[in-house]
Order: C-alpha cells, then sequence, then structure tokens
C-alpha cells in the first residue's frame, strides 16, 4: 500500500488543491492519500472564520469525489513530523520553500535533520519556482490559482463546495 500525505491549509480549498491530488495519486500510484490540516498552521496566522471544523467539514465535502482521499487533522505542524510514516509527501512549492526556510527551526542542523526524514517528495511547481527535478509533480495550470486569490474575490479557484460555503456564510469573503 503506497500512502500519501499532502498537508496544508486549504484556506479555502481550491481547484488548484483538487488538481495537485489527482496528479499525486496517478503520477504515485497512491492507495490512499491523507490531506492534513494543523490545528495551527506554521507560520500563518490563526484563522478565526471559518473555524477548522468548518474548514475540515468543507475539505471533506471537496475531496467527497476522491474514494482514496481521507481529511486529517493534526496538532503537529513541521511538515517532516506530519509526513513522517508516508511513502509521498505532497506539496506546493509556496510549501516547499518554508520547509528549507531555517527560520522555521531551531538552527540550520534541526533543519537539514527534518528534510532527510522527509519521504519521497511530489512538489507541484509554479511556473519558475525552484523545485528538484526529480520531485516536480506533473501538473499544469497553477500559475494563477492561490487560496489568497480566492479569498480576495476570486471565486471561481475555489471548489465548488468552498464557493456555495462562502457564498451561504461570508466566510473567506472580504467585507
Amino acid at each position: 500500500m503506497i500512502r500519501g500525505v499532502y498537508p496544508g491549509s486549504f484556506n479555502p480549498p481550491t481547484i488548484g488543491h483538487i488538481a495537485i491530488m489527482r496528479a499525486a495519486l496517478e503520477h504515485y500510484e497512491l492507495d490512499r492519500l491523507d490531506v492534513v490540516l494543523s490545528r495551527q498552521a506554521l507560520g500563518k496566522d490563526t484563522v478565526e472564520r471559518p473555524s477548522l471544523d468548518e474548514r475540515a467539514d468543507v475539505l471533506r465535502a471537496s475531496v467527497a469525489h476522491l474514494s482514496v482521499v481521507e481529511v486529517v487533522v493534526t496538532d503537529l505542524q513541521l511538515i517532516a513530523d506530519i509526513a513522517a510514516g508516508y511513502d509521498v509527501v505532497v506539496m506546493g512549492a509556496d510549501k516547499w520553500r518554508q520547509v528549507n526556510d531555517v527560520r522555521f527551526y531551531d538552527d540550520e542542523a534541526h533543519r537539514d535533520a527534518a528534510l532527510a526524514r522527509l519521504p519521497r517528495l511530489a512538489i507541484a511547481g509554479r511556473g519558475a519556482d525552484a523545485v528538484p527535478a526529480d520531485a516536480r509533480l506533473p501538473v499544469d495550470g497553477l500559475d494563477h490559482i492561490s487560496s489568497s486569490a480566492a479569498r480576495a474575490g476570486a471565486l471561481g479557484l475555489m471548489t465548488p463546495e468552498a464557493r456555495s460555503y462562502a457564498e451561504r456564510t461570508g466566510a473567506w469573503l472580504s467585507s
């Protein structure tokens, strides 16, 4: 059984996240992909609205059509800790930059040890992002897709389930 993990804030889940999941499932022939939300994502502000439970519910609805994808909530923050025990760790290029940034570790030795613990990498790049060639996940069309753009009003970038939730509740929409 080949297990993958895709940590992120998914705030909100986008069509890009789904494309990355599909590409990882196919390219790495994953039998299971856990999409992991940290209770407090590393390097991110605390999200008041929607709550973690609401985001997890929207994410579950967004991936319901992908039978081998499960949503998991964790207290862990470091990708190396979240990815422990998995065969593949999936991430975007922005997360790859964070994983390599010494600011998120005690020191360079701690970062290097964390990097050494990572399983096989599947990194979805954008444009000219510096992603190791052997880790580049083959997925196109992500250059304009981001959760930040979705929160700024590009509702078409959200998954249909996230967009419906946003329209019903006002979550993720600027006032």
